[in-house]
């Protein structure tokens, strides 16, 4: 396959850095296109690149970018996040994609991966030219980060949390630049298999990248603001008549996350769990 780095900037402004990858034998047909982000605090040199580039040799143009504020995108200050411009984000990446001459623009698809799949399930309803989007092994940001795992927080310990960060905003204002939470990058024993999994990729040789925000980094104290009262999944249905494709392991500890959003998308839909 062909390799390509590009930047394209968003309706924010914001520049955006993708990695294009495109089938070695393509001739001079138009290609179907896939754009593909993800996970949450990742960067495209880890799992979306390597969806990319499994895809492109399958045939397909793939685009693999950075969300804003993240990686090698801009947008200051670094490693925050917004539902809004993270959705703007993919439609941004359409738009590039679909300027390029090798591009079908009718078979244009979208790939979000864990937190990016619920975000992309949100681009992909309000923008009618994509004709397909998969969520693999998503999470819905908006839901966990309003009612934690397994939605077990209490509306008393969501007012909490959100009074601490009203506070916080206080700090960051007089500061003039944000403070960030407790970077993630040493297991102290005990924790649950997921975050323990976790760490064996974003912390390891096998997927570090000193640019991930998972990678012993971290985000804005304030980041879960913006998602707190921005709910992902409220227009779900309008993604038909096009297709969404669920994939997630059974025994994930987030899978609960694809069964509420396939049971609220209209046909034609399928899950896989895998």
């Amino acid at each position: 396959m062909d390799h390509q780095k590009v930047t394209f900037k968003n309706r924010y402004g914001i520049t955006l850095a993708a990695d294009v990858y495109l089938p070695k034998d393509r001739g001079n047909k138009k290609l179907a296109a896939l754009v593909i982000s993800g996970p949450f605090g990742a960067v495209k040199e880890q799992a979306s690149g390597l969806y990319a580039q499994t895809l492109a040799e399958r045939g397909f143009v793939t685009l693999a970018f950075d969300p804003s504020y993240t990686g090698e995108s801009s947008g200051e200050p670094r490693n925050i996040a917004s539902p809004d411009i993270n959705t703007e984000d993919f439609m941004a990446a359409v738009d590039f994609i679909g300027l390029q001459p090798y591009v079908d623009r009718e078979r244009i698809g979208v790939i979000g991966i864990c937190g990016m799949g619920g975000i992309a399930l949100n681009a992909v309803a309000v923008d009618k030219r994509v004709k397909a989007v998969v969520a693999s092994t998503m999470y819905d940001m908006s839901r966990v980060m309003s009612k934690g795992y397994n939605d077990s927080v209490t509306p008393e310990q969501r007012e909490q949390a959100l009074e601490k960060m009203s506070l916080q905003r206080w700090e960051d204002a007089a500061n003039g630049k944000p403070a960030y939470q407790p970077a993630y990058n040493k297991l102290k024993g005990g924790e649950a298999q997921f975050l323990v999994d976790y760490a064996d990729y974003y912390m390891t040789k096998r997927g570090y990248h000193p640019r991930a925000v998972n990678s012993g980094n971290s985000w804005s104290v304030t980041t879960p603001m913006a998602f707190m009262n921005f709910p992902l999944m409220t227009y779900i249905k309008e993604i038909s008549p096009r297709p969404i494709l669920f994939i997630h392991g059974e025994k994930a500890h987030s899978l609960y996350f694809s069964k509420t959003a396939y049971e609220a998308a209209n046909q034609p839909k399928r899950a896989s769990d895998c």
